[in-house]
């Protein structure tokens, strides 16, 4: 079985893009948020970005053709912008440490 065939692969995919892309709508009102609405934004971005290394990860990790080819044309379009998976991932979880700070230094 091919790793885009596993039913499992397919909802668990379907289901954080369909959680990143809410969280990017709901984004767009970030500033209009309390200081509590910050913060489980920023905890709701931390979980999608821990979901979406681990599903990362298992594409690095497969022998599947597919799921190589996949990890390949990621590496390929990151790449264009000077910049690697890992270094993408660090750069969000720079981005949203400097959020929680700014969050905290709110009264």
């Amino acid at each position: 079985m091919g790793f885009f065939d596993s039913d499992i692969v397919q909802q668990e995919a379907r289901q954080l893009f369909e959680d990143y892309q809410n969280l990017m709508q709901l984004g767009g009102s970030y500033g209009k948020f309390d200081r509590e609405g910050k913060k489980i934004f920023i905890e709701q971005m931390e979980s999608v970005m821990d979901r979406y290394k681990v599903f990362m990860k298992r594409f690095e990790l497969s022998e599947d053709f597919m799921a190589q080819m996949t990890m390949e044309q990621l590496k390929t379009q990151l790449g264009q912008f000077g910049v690697t998976p890992q270094q993408m991932f660090q750069q969000m979880h720079m981005t949203l440490e400097r959020m929680k700070a700014e969050v905290e230094s709110q009264i």
